[in-house]
């Protein structure tokens, strides 16, 4: 209940529970009433003739499972949130419940993750049982994004090579897992001079890795790179990791590739967003994540899922 934003949207839930448990009592009061509606005890509707509705009470153990119904409703209320905003005697809440769990089930894993605090990465990628846990860290963590291969798909960057938008440093990598990051390419289309601009350097951007392009339209669009993109990727392209700024000379495209691909990205910029787990991970979790996914990309100190 602590999501409310005004204290109206409190009272209005207030109201709704106590007008519910009120009404129950109301209909509990009316069908304990044992007097007949007619002399023979009947409501007076007749079907077939000779088909009489009778006004008979509810049973006593019936009768008495709704009262213990809204008694029981009524203590829950008064020490578990329920009414608007109303914490309750206990102070219960779901966040605080899974809280204590999460701290319980790092408290049991402590002694686990103890003797991998001081190892470096080399030394983790060559530990059977630390990558096994990263294993699983990964696949309950980053998976979703990432895959279980952690070889990404478009616009989830891919674990297993050696293409570092930050940088693929172990220390640099817990970093991304702790406080996340956000990417962004602001639209550069107006800055370059739009029209046939966009265009150019696009195939500039093509001509850089190699890829197939017009080379007189490359050439045309050199300038407008060296005198806008270059701030952020580099006069030859290489980009730049201390911005998050990606290498436009390999043949790795996060977002797609080819000539609309490059435009589209130029026109309407992209917004990239790698959420943060510092609340989710203890930084002994991260310390032993940040190490697998630094194995994948180096398969010659990395222990495999095998071991």
């Amino acid at each position: 209940m602590s999501d409310f934003f005004n204290s109206g949207w409190s009272w209005y839930v207030t109201s709704i529970v106590v007008g519910g448990l009120a009404f129950c009592v109301f209909v509990l009061m009316v069908a304990a009433k044992r007097k007949p509606m007619a002399d023979d005890n009947t409501t007076g509707h007749i079907w077939d003739e000779d088909l009489r509705e009778l006004n008979n009470p509810l049973p006593r153990w019936w009768l008495w499972l709704f009262v213990i119904t809204v008694v029981f409703a009524l203590v829950y209320l008064s020490v578990y949130p329920g009414l608007g905003s109303n914490k309750g005697v206990f102070g219960w809440t779901s966040v605080g419940q899974y809280n204590a769990e999460q701290d319980k089930a790092r408290a049991a894993m402590a002694p686990v993750y103890a003797k991998f605090v001081n190892m470096k990465a080399e030394e983790l990628a060559q530990d059977p049982q630390a990558m096994g846990i990263g294993e699983r860290l990964f696949v309950n963590t980053c998976a979703g994004c990432h895959g279980s291969d952690a070889r990404g798909s478009k616009s989830f960057p891919n674990l297993t090579d050696n293409d570092w938008l930050y940088g693929g440093s172990h220390d640099t990598i817990k970093q991304t897992i702790t406080g996340g990051r956000q990417g962004m390419m602001p639209p550069m289309a107006e800055a370059i001079g739009g029209g046939e601009n966009v265009r150019n350097v696009a195939h500039y951007v093509l001509s850089l890795s190699g890829s197939p392009h017009n080379s007189v339209y490359a050439q045309l669009g050199k300038e407008k790179f060296t005198m806008v993109c270059a701030a952020c990727h580099g006069a030859d392209g290489k980009g730049n990791q201390a911005m998050g700024a990606p290498n436009l000379s390999d043949k790795i495209w996060l977002h797609g590739w080819g000539e609309q691909a490059i435009m589209n990205m130029i026109n309407n910029g992209k917004t990239n967003i790698m959420p943060a787990h510092a609340s989710r991970l203890s930084p002994e979790q991260i310390h032993v994540l940040g190490a697998y996914v630094w194995s994948l990309s180096h398969k010659g100190g990395a222990a495999t899922t095998a071991q």
